[in-house]
């Protein structure tokens, strides 16, 4: 009896193992999709996948950008995503160093240039943000200028991110450093250190949320989101800074795998041509022929750093802010 139940039970523990490896089998055919993008760029690349016949094939994972950038550059080919959405320089970086991307069979039709193996999504511009109501109770000028808030007339109201943990602050420090000397650059961001104080935030969103808060008068952050603040009725307003509003671009990329899942390359395909709509409601860059914004959201300075933007132009930005600290 003993005998009978335990074969009974093998062939049982069997089936199981079948169903377990055919399951296994199915999410092996899924994309496997790798994104340091924030929740709405997430929720309208998700919106054009699934509206367009490609629910529930995916595997949408979020990282922040040096988490997802370190593994780019550490796992190349070897990384478990097929598809990734990235900040360009990353890619940019892990391509020099791994030669992982293939490249895009698709017409991208981008306004710009861009390398072969990836095409942008969005394009994100720094600005300074300004509580109104706070303005006008601590009596504070308007800035007009980042280098404008390096005044001690700002002390304790200010807050800008830093930029070991934030790519955001990088928009800040390539303004200054592409405007000025390195030795004013350096006394200008010692200043705005020194004022900001305790509101040097580890997220890009840290100032405009205590610029929403009225905790200060004035942040330095992603001008879309201080653009969406104000139309919603918010005391809210941004400076588009005389050094410019310079910008990082988001793309998405195909990694080359020995047996590269096919709906790697359609699903970048269908992200560019079928999510840009409403991906231009929350970033409102034109990217791509044809793409138009209202004119109120076009950046009223937008400029390009001196040299291309790489993960070691990063490492020496974020070396020249810890000396300013």
């Amino acid at each position: 009896m003993k005998t009978k139940l335990s074969a009974m039970f093998l062939v049982a523990l069997m089936g199981v193992t079948a169903l377990t490896g055919c399951g296994s089998s199915s999410s092996d055919d899924e994309v496997v999709i790798y994104s340091n993008a924030d929740d709405e760029a997430v929720d309208a690349m998700k919106a054009a996948l699934d509206n367009n016949g490609y629910e529930g094939k995916y595997i949408f994972s979020t990282f922040g950008t040096s988490e997802l950038g370190g593994k780019l550059l550490a796992e190349g080919k070897d990384i478990e995503a097929d598809l990734i959405t990235m900040s360009s320089f990353y890619i940019d970086s892990a391509q020099e160093a791994n030669d992982m991307f293939a490249d895009l069979t698709f017409d991208k039709n981008t306004i710009d240039e861009y390398p072969s193996y990836y095409s942008p999504i969005t394009a994100q511009e720094g600005a300074i943000i300004v509580n109104t109501q706070v303005m006008e109770a601590e009596n504070l000028p308007m800035p007009k200028s980042i280098k404008d808030l390096a005044n001690e007339v700002y002390s304790g109201n200010i807050s800008v991110t830093d930029i070991n943990s934030s790519s955001t602050a990088w928009l800040l420090i390539q303004a200054l450093l592409n405007e000025y000397s390195e030795d004013e650059a350096r006394e200008i961001l010692t200043g705005i250190y020194k004022n900001a104080g305790v509101h040097i935030e580890d997220s890009g969103s840290g100032p405009i949320k205590k610029v929403r808060a009225g905790e200060v008068a004035i942040g330095f952050g992603l001008r879309h989101q201080a653009v969406a603040d104000k139309e919603s009725g918010l005391p809210i307003d941004y400076v588009d800074p005389e050094e410019g509003n310079f910008s990082l671009t988001e793309s998405v990329a195909v990694i080359n795998k020995d047996n590269m899942n096919p709906l790697a390359m359609e699903m970048a395909e269908c992200i560019i041509k079928n999510g840009r709509a409403d991906l231009l409601k929350t970033y409102p860059i034109p990217l791509y022929n044809g793409e138009t914004v209202d004119e109120g959201n076009s950046s009223g300075n937008p400029k390009t750093f001196k040299e291309a933007l790489t993960v070691d132009l990063l490492k020496k930005h974020q070396e020249f802010s810890d000396s300013c600290k």
